[in-house]
């Protein structure tokens, strides 16, 4: 009886302390990419192997689960599957965000949504992955350079720097990996320091609606992007190899990328270019070489919520210039311009000699972004750049192996961005930025400097606003300020600060006089607005319209204010103005686009009014102690540009299409009533294209290009006196040069390797029929034709 008590009064026991099982969970599962509902996510109960999907609201609910901890396991197609931790009592309710879209990770680099980036309102122009290995030997401009709209102002063949619309220099914005290109962009013979060969993608922006990057792209921006890591164990890479003989050389890059599931990846990258005497036609280019080394490399922890990269990369690139460009007294000046053929020809040779530039660029960025929930994402950078410029001349003596000029550039900068999705409807990227650059022009070169010491700081704050009204329509307007101020010490000459006026115009600002040099110190400030407003409207699945209006603001550079000197890659003397006020530019852009399978097209008009447009022209010629240079000025006007751009395809048949593309833009100045100097001439290119993917991915593409004789430009022809017959010549340096045709061909095949790697041949034909040919952009167009007929065989190795 006792035995039976005992225990009726131990189950009584276990009854009162029993858990209570009638509560609930239920929650959401949500888009951490995007805050969208998950429909269709599989929810499980690891304890009871319960598992329920979630509804069209991405909703859930489970019931009669006891107060206790339970783990919980969420899968979605294209999400990771997540396991948590979740302690229930009575009533409880949990919202869970998963990683979808897992091929958009990598939120750190600058390649997310279009719109954490660039314009709505402008149509961009990319540059897809295979197209940047076709040219995988070349430069950032000869890339460029298929895209219409897009064209270049050359020195020879390898200093190809970009035009976009007719504008150039400081007025076209670089972003590699993120930041602001800062490489002494203010001569034309000065090339972006970029290996193309580190970029997965190129975007380019016709105009200043990225007011993210900057409010000072009168012309337009380029965003050059690493590409994606997967979020996943795995190990790949690249290598490609380019031979060409035009300049019988060589190119080699390769790239190889370590990842992981749990979001860390690195990437080491690295580059090589060694190329001689390039020809044209019928002669050999002297001294026109090239020897490029290159390395980047890039780490970094990757999520949804947070991430962290750092990155640094190594440019540098020691590049020939025509040998016949350089001449001595007035008289070799008039024979070389009027003579069919260089004045100096010798034989092929790797050697550069000098005139040359030896440019090296380093770039490290530190960047890191952090997601709050109700607020967005906050990123802040930081970068630095150093960038070293030598330029060397033909000089006699002990200094003829040192630089003619020698400048350092030191830039550094701090940037703070945050987007915010304020509602379904309305998303607003807004940031500060500050900067510090540094400018040292070393006096031991034995050569006036051309480009002072100076300091100068920079600030600046935007905001840009979405507003979609509707699935058709979409609104875009934006602002951004920016302050500049520039601490200048330099040598101004007497007899060249008397005759500008500068003893009346700024006495301010001189620190002491010293002989026939006087010492000042300028300090300039300057206040920038620039704004975007803009809307792109779609009529059906196939027709979007663009509209964009952009106001953009630029400081003159330091070259435009400050040059008083021989600029020696150049091979003249500039002259630059104190007195320089901002440019300012109104800019109207309407896209009309096309985007179907069989016919497509876009059609961009514009129109880009500019207010004291700073412009350099020839003036003169000027005999000095190394001989007699040409004297170009800086001087200010109202220009206006206005141009447009097509681009079409057609598609015959399943494996053929036709590509075609034409640009027009005409500069004028409007003060005086002419055309402007160094305006791209109408140009069109048309391309026949096979290409079979059951065949290997066979593609044969023929290309031809014509691009029209410039038939407006400015007279800035001069006379010089001629001593040895004491005579009086005319120089006739405005004439562009006559019309030209070239005929290009480019084919690739991939052939499998293995089960982990592949290799893709190319060849490729430029100048297919060897034409003799001068570009009205080339600066070395009065001294040599453009390059001949040349062959590039490349090979890829993905693995």
């Amino acid at each position: 009886m006792r035995i039976y008590a005992l225990l009726i009064l131990l189950l009584s026991g276990i009854t009162t302390i029993s858990q209570n099982c009638n509560s609930t969970l239920s929650g959401a599962i949500i888009d951490l990419h995007d805050n969208t509902a998950l429909t269709g996510a599989t929810v499980i109960l690891t304890a009871t192997e319960q598992a329920i999907l979630t509804d069209l609201e991405g909703n859930f609910s489970f019931t009669d689960l006891c107060d206790e901890t339970y783990l919980i396991q969420i899968s979605h197609p294209f999400c990771l599957t997540k396991v948590y931790k979740v302690k229930i009592k009575g009533v409880t309710e949990k919202t869970f965000y998963l990683e979808h879209h897992l091929e958009e990770l990598n939120e750190v680099t600058i390649a997310g949504k279009a719109y954490d980036t660039k314009s709505k309102t402008i149509m961009e122009m990319n540059i897809s992955k295979e197209k940047l290995e076709q040219y995988s030997s070349g430069s950032l401009g000869d890339v460029l350079n298929s895209l219409s709209g897009v064209s270049s102002i050359n020195t020879g063949n390898t200093i190809v720097k970009p035009i976009i619309n007719g504008l150039h220099s400081s007025r076209v914005v670089i972003i590699n990996n993120g930041v602001r290109m800062e490489d002494q962009e203010w001569g034309t013979e000065h090339a972006p320091n970029i290996d193309i060969n580190t970029a997965g993608n190129i975007t380019v922006v016709k105009g200043a609606g990225a007011l993210q990057y900057s409010g000072d792209a009168v012309g337009g921006v380029i965003i050059s992007e690493a590409a994606k890591v997967p979020v996943k164990d795995t190990l790949y890479g690249k290598t490609l190899v380019t031979a060409a003989s035009n300049g019988i050389g060589t190119s080699l890059t390769s790239q190889l990328t370590k990842s992981y599931q749990n979001g860390w990846y690195g990437t080491i990258q690295g580059t090589l270019k060694r190329f001689g005497d390039f020809e044209a036609p019928e002669y050999i280019l002297s001294n026109t070489g090239v020897f490029e080394r290159n390395t980047s490399f890039r780490m970094g922890l990757n999520r949804f919520n947070y991430g962290i990269e750092a990155y640094y990369s190594l440019f540098k690139n020691e590049i020939g210039i025509l040998r016949a460009s350089h001449l001595g007294g007035a008289q070799d000046q008039v024979r070389a311009i009027n003579s069919d053929r260089p004045l100096i020809i010798n034989d092929f040779t790797y050697t550069i000699d000098a005139p040359k530039q030896d440019v090296t660029h380093h770039l490290a960025r530190l960047k890191a972004f952090k997601k709050f929930e109700g607020l967005g994402k906050v990123t802040l950078q930081y970068d630095f750049q150093q960038n070293n410029r030598l330029e060397f001349d033909i000089r006699r003596g002990d200094d003829q192996d040192d630089a003619s000029l020698d400048l350092e550039l030191k830039t550094h900068t701090l940037l703070l961005d945050l987007d915010t999705q304020i509602s379904e409807k309305i998303y607003l990227k807004s940031g500060i930025m500050a900067g510090y650059q540094n400018n040292f022009a070393n006096p031991n070169t034995g050569v006036r400097r051309l480009i002072p010491d100076y300091e100068k700081y920079d600030a600046g704050i935007y905001g840009i606003a979405e507003y979609r009204l509707n699935e058709s329509l979409l609104l875009e307007l934006g602002g951004r300020f920016d302050y500049s101020f520039m601490d200048v010490f330099k040598f101004y000459r007497t007899s060249f600060w008397e005759s500008r006026n500068y003893d009346e115009l700024f006495p301010e600002i001189i620190v002491e006089e010293l002989g026939n040099q006087i010492l000042t110190n300028p300090q300039l400030d300057f206040y920038n607005t620039s704004a975007t407003a803009g809307a792109t409207y779609q009529f059906s699945e196939d027709y979007t319209l663009f509209f964009n209006y952009s106001l953009a603001s630029r400081a003159p550079n330091p070259s435009e204010l400050f040059s008083e000197g021989l600029h020696h890659s150049a091979s003249r003397i500039e002259l630059g103005d104190l007195s320089f006020n901002s440019e300012m530019a109104h800019k109207f852009s309407m896209t009309l686009q096309r985007e179907n399978e069989v016919f497509s097209f876009s059609i961009n008009p514009y129109i880009n009014t500019i207010n004291n447009f700073i412009v350099i022209e020839p003036t003169g010629i000027q005999q000095t102690v190394r001989g007699n240079f040409q004297v170009w000025e800086y001087r200010q006007t109202n220009a206006q540009l206005l141009g447009v751009d097509i681009d079409a395809s057609y598609v015959f048949a399943e494996n053929l299409s036709f590509i075609h593309q034409f640009s027009l833009v005409k500069g004028y100045d409007r003060s005086r009533d002419e055309a402007l100097i160094d305006m791209p001439p109408v140009n069109t290119k048309n391309e026949i294209v096979y290409q079979n993917q059951k065949l290997k991915n066979l593609r044969l593409a023929l290309q031809s290009e014509f691009v029209f004789r410039q038939n407006e430009f400015p007279d800035n022809n001069f006379d010089v006196f001629i001593p040895e017959t004491q005579t009086t010549e005319i120089v006739d340096i405005s004439t562009p040069p006559d019309a030209y045709h070239l005929l290009n061909f480019n084919s690739s095949i991939d052939l499998k390797t293995s089960k982990e790697s592949s290799l893709t041949v190319g060849l490729i034909v430029t100048n297919a029929l060897n034409a003799s040919y001068r570009n009205y952009l080339n600066r070395l167009r009065f001294y040599a034709d453009d390059l001949g007929r040349n062959f590039l065989l490349n090979l890829k190795i993905n693995y």
